[in-house]
């Protein structure tokens, strides 16, 4: 067999939809198929204003533009993410302050974010890793305690929840990416949600290239000028056609992810009563979108052996992320609050398994089968 780590979701949808752009003769951005998507996301996950944007990196740059961040100001992450959530603010002149993660879900610990606060603090941005959502009640907490507001990066959680509430929605401002590696896709290509009316106002001026041409186009205005910084953060049509295609499938595509995400967790389950490995953990507070499948052994020695085994048996998997405060542009642009208690030792031993919408029961059996023959050769 040959299993590559991931294959970009193709439902069938999309190429109805892509034809329809053909013949509407309408390639750029805010055409018919990026409104429906925006009324989707909107009406789907419940928040006042959904934007599509060329990625999820995007979505996040906007962030810190809707929040007007500078240079000196400071805000909380962790440091286990990808680049592009540091990016986002490293960009305008942000200083980067990490703090460690939970063991359990790979999140940011919460109870490390207060301490790093400081009156140069002025937004805490929370990773959904995973597609597990991070402990919000208590994120939520410190926020209003200081009035300062949380950017979720929830490019993984695409349809996840917290108590009911769907990540993306509870902070400030939320981000989804649909990169051809996430549940839903169109190649590249995200999405920034809001409800606040005034962030809501300003993300129409930042996205129109600093201008209030939406106001114009409601005739509110009888003609637009620039207004204040911005950029172009418009999604082709032909992009938004295809995403389109894979919300009329959502819960075809999530039924087949998480039943690969049962059948992984139940095949490895008695390889975690061992103590051969850890499988990922979901809180009950949490539903989880089955975005990835990950196993973390005793350490890293163990995890790449593990993953040079599996590649010779036509088994793709890889691990995350480097945590961003060991690498040379973390150091420069950010520093470490606290103690790496679990940052560097976690991220060491994880590795993600093949995970992609269409994966087969067959595949997945011969996956476990070698994982647990590498454990238990006998």
């Amino acid at each position: 067999m040959n299993i590559p780590f991931n294959k970009p979701c193709i439902t069938g949808k999309e190429k109805k939809y892509i034809e329809v752009v053909f013949q509407n003769q309408k390639f750029s951005g805010d055409g018919p198929f990026n409104k429906k998507c925006c009324q989707w996301i909107e009406d789907r996950y419940q928040c006042k204003k959904a934007f599509l944007t060329p990625s999820g990196t995007h979505a996040l740059e906007m962030a810190s533009l809707i929040l007007q961040l500078k240079p000196g100001d400071e805000v909380v992450l962790p440091s286990y993410t990808f680049t592009s959530t540091a990016n986002a603010f490293a960009l305008w002149g942000v200083r980067l302050v990490f703090v460690d993660i939970r063991p359990d879900t790979m999140n940011i610990n919460e109870q490390c974010i207060e301490s790093a606060i400081t009156d140069k603090t002025k937004a805490i941005v929370v990773v959904h890793y995973a597609g597990v959502s991070c402990h919000m009640d208590e994120i939520i907490r410190i926020g209003d305690k200081y009035n300062i507001p949380i950017i979720e990066d929830a490019a993984q959680g695409v349809g996840s929840s917290y108590n009911g509430n769907y990540v993306g929605t509870v902070g400030s401002i939320g981000c989804f990416s649909f990169h051809e590696t996430k549940n839903y896709s169109c190649g590249e290509g995200g999405a920034i949600l809001l409800n606040n009316p005034i962030l809501i106002e300003k993300a129409e001026i930042i996205r129109e290239k600093g201008t209030n041409r939406e106001k114009f186009f409601r005739g509110e205005v009888d003609k637009y000028t620039w207004i204040d910084l911005g950029s172009s953060y418009l999604l082709n049509e032909m992009s938004a056609a295809y995403l389109f295609g894979q919300f009329m499938e959502e819960k075809t595509i999530l039924t087949d992810r998480m039943n690969s995400w049962n059948l992984y967790y139940s095949q490895l389950m008695l390889l975690q009563e061992k103590g051969f490995l850890t499988l990922p953990s979901v809180p009950k507070e949490c539903r989880h979108n089955a975005h990835m499948f990950y196993v973390k052994t005793k350490d890293e020695n163990t995890r790449n052996s593990l993953m040079d085994y599996l590649k010779k048996q036509g088994i793709h998997s890889v691990f995350h992320y480097i945590p961003l405060h060991s690498s040379p542009a973390g150091k420069k642009y950010g520093r470490f609050h606290g103690q790496d208690h679990f940052t560097s030792k976690e991220s060491s031993r994880l590795l993600r398994l093949p995970m992609f919408y269409g994966l087969t029961k067959t595949e997945i059996l011969y996956i476990c089968s070698h994982i647990k023959m590498f454990f238990n050769p006998s």
